[in-house]
């Protein structure tokens, strides 16, 4: 990014709070962000947005977030994704290793805080 040029991270995550609390936290430091509660739009939100980083929860009714990460990076290689779950379990998935980051839901941001700007430097 240059200049005065915020990141646009687009939150992905069924549970609306979440998606808020991460916006709000991600918002106060420095990033501009958008959010979805709707995994199916994820992809058409990615086309319109284009988001510099995706975090994306992987356990979302109707959409499953490995496949929504493999589709991501197969048709927007330039966009980095996060993965954010509750479960870190999920760390040893194969697919996974597509991902630029991998952080486990915790009421303690730190983690993704930390994760999303290593990932966006």
């Amino acid at each position: 990014m240059s200049g005065d040029q915020k990141s646009l991270i687009l939150v992905v995550d069924d549970e609306e709070s979440i998606c808020l609390l991460y916006q709000a936290e991600l918002e106060d430091g420095g990033y501009e962000v958008r959010i979805e509660t709707e995994g199916e739009k994820v992809l058409d939100d990615v086309a319109f947005l284009h988001p510099d980083l995706v975090v994306l929860d992987i356990k979302m009714p109707r959409v499953n977030g490995l496949d929504l990460l493999a589709q991501i990076k197969s048709r927007y290689p330039e966009v980095r994704v996060v993965i954010n779950s509750a479960y870190g379990s999920f760390q040893k998935e194969e697919a996974i290793r597509r991902a630029d980051g991998f952080v486990v839901k915790s009421s303690d941001l730190t983690d993704l805080l930390r994760t999303v700007g290593k990932v966006l430097t």
